[in-house]
């Protein structure tokens, strides 16, 4: 299985190299809409990765760009092809609402994703039955199961395609203590999240008690890399949430928090044997 398949990606890779042409031709956006001759909002979306762009359009843009490379202009060609259609998340529309929708292009598209949370397991780590446990105290059944979903298909894209990012997560110790939804289905959920760190692609730590405050101590936020492109982070906190690209003080501030709860944290080996020595405290009923 593969991510190369959804269309997201491909408008991916027409913003990174269609913005960079522009730049190096010494263009802003209103004057590249100008000489094309369409409007500036059209121009903002095929930069932002929001729409398709037909072959015919990448090719004005390519010859107003003076892009002269012709394998670069056959793959942004073959990438403009690519690019139509629906994401994969278009099933999930009746509870995935802007600006969510382009984060999930993000996450989609991302090499390396490294986030942290100081309460519970992520939504990256999250067994169904934990997710609705979360869930069902706030929502209906029937949300809570369409988000359970809709966790299972992002970490299916994570985790299970040949092409998905490396990835580093960093949860409190108070994750693996909280009693959600009772011992049955928090022993299911440790022993997911142990088999999830021995795979090659997927780092686990666990940030102890006895870390103290640290500077995320009140929120949670995941931090996406990308080949050729700068970082996105995306911050969750009870005002909601923020996703930023273009902020890099912003950025640099959580790159630097994460790199410091790294080594707060607790060692992969002692992570996993405090996990077991939790898992053997619920018992096996």
């Amino acid at each position: 299985m593969s991510r190369a398949d959804d269309p997201t990606l491909n408008r991916r890779r027409l913003r990174v190299e269609l913005r960079r042409a522009r730049e190096r031709a010494g263009l802003t956006q209103h004057e590249a809409a100008g000489a094309l001759e369409w409007s500036i909002s059209k121009i903002i979306r095929i930069e932002k990765g929001t729409v398709g762009l037909s072959v015919t359009d990448l090719r004005a843009m390519v010859r107003q760009y003076a892009v002269a490379d012709a394998e670069l202009v056959a793959a942004l060609e073959e990438a403009a092809r690519g690019s139509k259609g629906q994401p994969w998340w278009t099933q999930f529309r009746d509870i995935v609402q802007p600006p969510f929708d382009l984060y999930l292009s993000y996450e989609g598209s991302a090499t390396s994703i490294r986030a942290f949370h100081p309460i519970y397991f992520p939504g990256f780590l999250q067994t169904t039955d934990y997710v609705v446990a979360l869930a069902l105290p706030v929502v209906s059944p029937e949300r809570a199961r369409r988000a359970a979903e809709l966790r299972a298909a992002r970490q299916e894209r994570l985790f299970e395609t040949e092409d998905g990012p490396q990835t580093h997560f960093i949860v409190d110790e108070a994750a693996i203590r909280r009693m959600i939804g009772g011992p049955a289905l928090m022993r299911q959920q440790l022993r997911y999240v142990r088999e999830l760190a021995t795979r090659d692609r997927v780092r686990l730590q666990i940030l102890p008690f006895t870390a103290g405050v640290h500077a995320s101590v009140d929120g949670s936020f995941a931090l996406l890399g990308f080949e050729d492109d700068d970082d996105l982070v995306n911050v969750e906190s009870l005002g909601g949430t923020l996703a930023s690209r273009d902020d890099y003080e912003l950025i640099a501030r959580y790159q630097e928090c994460f790199e410091d709860l790294t080594e707060r944290a607790l060692s992969d080996e002692a992570t996993l044997a405090l996990i077991d020595q939790t898992l053997e405290g619920l018992g096996t009923n």
